[in-house]
């Protein structure tokens, strides 16, 4: 490859093994392997992708949950782990870069969850690892507060690679922090639906709507391409949700769904939109398409004023306890250190941690 790549990244629309970790990641592997198969370089799975989005926390009142709640977290992923471990072989065997959405558990906690998502190199070596920095609405419920030690880009043969969560997208902030690592793909990840009021009040929150919007934006300003992977609910999820109160299987039939997507530079659709089945989007992306649209509006360059506005990020990582003269990873068991080298400082960019 050239100094502007061009390849096929892929975006998969698919339902998770509800609250299943092991077949979850029997699945996913299995996706992985697919993509590759049909020459994607890029294989990108949808928000909390392992085990499932915990959409309940919008059906029900928190005191009926306990159970999901427990559930989903003996199914929560350590990183590292085995399951992670058996989706960077897969990555590895198929050699194609894998984003992957998880519910992230450790050991410091049996109740703690975060909402992670991981970057997963085609020789398998984890490059990135995420945590969401602010569960969003119902979320709170089931998620911890991530920090900025995944606010990172990476360098691949196939460009500078950055991902957000969902909200994160709506985050002006945070996404510059990307865009100033010189990011040229962007990974979005969302759920397969956000229900926020019954259906028979009106106004329901329009998720499809609302990725567009973000994803449109967030190419258009960061002049890169945007892999959107959202999830979908297949039958067996749909009725274990209706299941559980008279109303959640209406709410969840009549609020919108999600949509995937890639997006261009120009804010453009690339190739197909995929929503209401499930299944791999795939798209050909051409890298050279990044650089003619810096010369109109370079806002990590020639279109800003550093003179005037200064972005500090914190990078350091949030742990319960801090141990003198000891190896922490040992006493958390979250180890984040296979990232590749921070990107010098800059005027346009103050990094710490």
């Amino acid at each position: 490859m050239g100094t502007y790549p061009a390849y096929t990244v892929a975006a998969a629309h698919v339902a998770p093994v509800f609250l299943d970790l092991e077949a979850t990641v029997e699945k996913a592997c299995s996706v992985i392997e697919e993509a590759a198969r049909n020459g994607a370089r890029l294989v990108a799975f949808p928000e909390a992708y392992i085990p499932a989005f915990p959409v309940w926390s919008a059906l029900r009142a928190p005191i009926h949950n306990h159970d999901l709640f427990k559930r989903l977290a003996a199914n929560a992923v350590r990183v590292p782990g085995p399951e992670v471990a058996r989706i960077s072989a897969s990555a590895r065997n198929s050699g194609i870069f894998v984003s992957i959405g998880i519910n992230e558990g450790t050991e410091a906690s049996v109740g703690c969850i975060w909402n992670a998502n991981l970057l997963i190199g085609e020789d398998g070596s984890i490059l990135n690892h995420h945590r969401k920095l602010v569960p969003t609405f119902f979320e709170k419920l089931i998620w911890a507060n991530g920090d900025g030690a995944g606010l990172r880009v990476s360098e691949t043969p196939l460009g500078r690679i950055g991902a957000l969560i969902c909200g994160e997208n709506t985050n002006p902030l945070a996404r510059f922090t990307l865009m100033a690592q010189g990011e040229q793909v962007h990974i979005s990840t969302y759920p397969p639906s956000w229900p926020t009021k019954d259906p028979k009040e009106g106004g329901n929150y329009d998720l499809a709507a609302a990725i567009r919007v973000r994803a449109g934006a967030h190419s258009f300003e960061a002049k890169c391409f945007n892999i959107v992977a959202s999830g979908f609910m297949d039958k067996p999820m749909l009725d274990a949700l209706a299941d559980l109160d008279k109303d959640a299987g209406r709410i969840l039939d009549n609020s919108p769904r999600s949509v995937s997507m890639v997006i261009g530079p120009d804010a453009e659709t690339v190739g197909d939109v995929i929503s209401d089945s499930e299944g791999i989007l795939y798209a050909d992306i051409d890298l050279d398409a990044c650089v003619e649209p810096k010369q109109f509006h370079d806002v990590v360059g020639s279109y800003n004023r550093f003179d005037i506005f200064k972005l500090t990020v914190d990078r350091s990582e949030n742990r319960p306890v801090m141990f003198a003269a000891e190896d922490i990873s040992r006493e958390t068991g979250a180890s984040r250190e296979s990232y590749p080298e921070d990107p010098k400082p800059s005027s346009i960019l103050e990094i710490t941690g």
